[in-house]
């Protein structure tokens, strides 16, 4: 079984998502971490109620982003991950530690990337006028908020909504997708190859997911 160490920074509704999953026995992994730059994270109790560990790093605590990068490896791999899943952790990640991490990094972003990178995404698809907008769990990278694409899901983006309304109806979907995502890696069906993510066909008998 595959482990994986999750990213917070606050609430952490995606890492709910992937605690849920996890307990329903739709998703085959060992939640070995949570980790929060926030001491106040709520997240953290949930982590803790569900019988998983917790760490803070606070980034404040350290001179440079390098050298927080440099201690959060160093309280992130005593857990020996296979995948680390960013579930709203508010840093810039440095270069360095995306490469020690390649290949085994998640994110979930939320748009439709490559469009509307960056924060306020549910502002700039309304600004833009776009009928559709989503979310998208990718491999990340060195560029902020892109890297191969794992999985997207959109939803419409209707006359009368304000961000509020839209982000909710994308976070429904960020929750269905990120537990899929994390699935497709604990069962080796992902491949990165020239850039672009390809997901092998499920064994015979496998959950379809």
């Amino acid at each position: 079984m595959k482990n994986i160490v999750i990213l917070i920074s606050g609430r952490g509704s995606n890492m709910e998502a992937l605690i849920k999953a996890r307990e329903q026995g739709e998703l085959p992994v060992n939640i070995a971490a949570v980790i929060s730059n926030q001491a106040s994270a709520k997240g953290l109790e949930t982590a803790a109620n569900a019988g998983i560990a917790t760490r803070v790093l606070a980034h404040g605590d350290f001179p440079t982003r390098e050298a927080f990068d440099a201690a959060l490896c160093d309280v992130i791999d005593p857990f020996s991950p296979d995948l680390v899943v960013l579930a709203g952790f508010m840093r810039i990640l440095t270069p360095a530690f995306v490469k020690h991490y390649e290949n085994r990094l998640f994110n979930i972003h939320p748009s439709l990337l490559p469009a509307f990178p960056g924060l306020h995404t549910h502002r700039q698809a309304l600004a833009a006028g776009v009928t559709t907008h989503g979310c998208t769990v990718h491999f990340v990278t060195a560029e902020l908020d892109h890297g191969p694409i794992v999985i997207q899901a959109s939803v419409p983006v209707l006359a009368d909504d304000d961000e509020a309304r839209l982000a909710a109806r994308v976070l429904h979907e960020e929750h269905r997708i990120y537990p899929q995502a994390v699935r497709w890696f604990a069962e080796g069906r992902l491949q990165v190859v020239n850039g672009l993510v390809q997901v092998a066909a499920a064994e015979p008998g496998a959950r379809q997911g």
